[in-house]
């Protein structure tokens, strides 16, 4: 459950468990603690179109080859922890795909923003030329 209206289904999540890399002494050759979540995007229940763009823009770098979202976790020794993170990241990035964006509108700089701006660039040239040698500048 995402929000009120948007939950993932059991049925689009595959979950898979593989031996973490990383610390944990003789545990960590012998239990699979790494988690391994895909999450069918399609099969999210109460995105509307914008949204389910917005998401797939999101996860765009963690697409795998049939289009579902791929979230590992190997930050806990125990693979309970290591799903339940996942499972976070996955409600994190589904909420922040909710969040529509706000729309630019172009403003123009103010005249005293203008005037700062002009002064900056001839402290700057001062400076410059303050650094040359005498019979460099005309």
């Amino acid at each position: 459950m995402v929000s009120e209206t948007v939950r993932v289904p059991a049925s689009a999540i595959f979950v898979r468990a593989s031996r973490a890399s990383g610390p944990g002494g003789q545990n960590v050759n012998k239990v699979a603690t790494k988690v391994d979540l895909r999450v069918n995007l399609d099969a999210i229940e109460g995105l509307s179109d914008a949204e389910r763009r917005r998401l797939r823009g999101l996860a765009s770098g963690r697409l795998d080859g049939d289009g579902r979202l791929v979230v590992t976790s190997q930050i806990a020794r125990a693979q309970s922890r290591n799903l339940e993170d996942a499972r976070s990241k996955v409600r994190v990035l589904v909420a922040t795909a909710l969040i529509r964006p706000r729309t630019r509108r172009a403003t123009r700089p103010t005249r005293t923003s203008r005037e700062r701006r002009i002064v900056g660039k001839k402290l700057r040239g001062v400076a410059k030329r303050l650094r040359a040698k005498p019979g460099d500048w005309s």
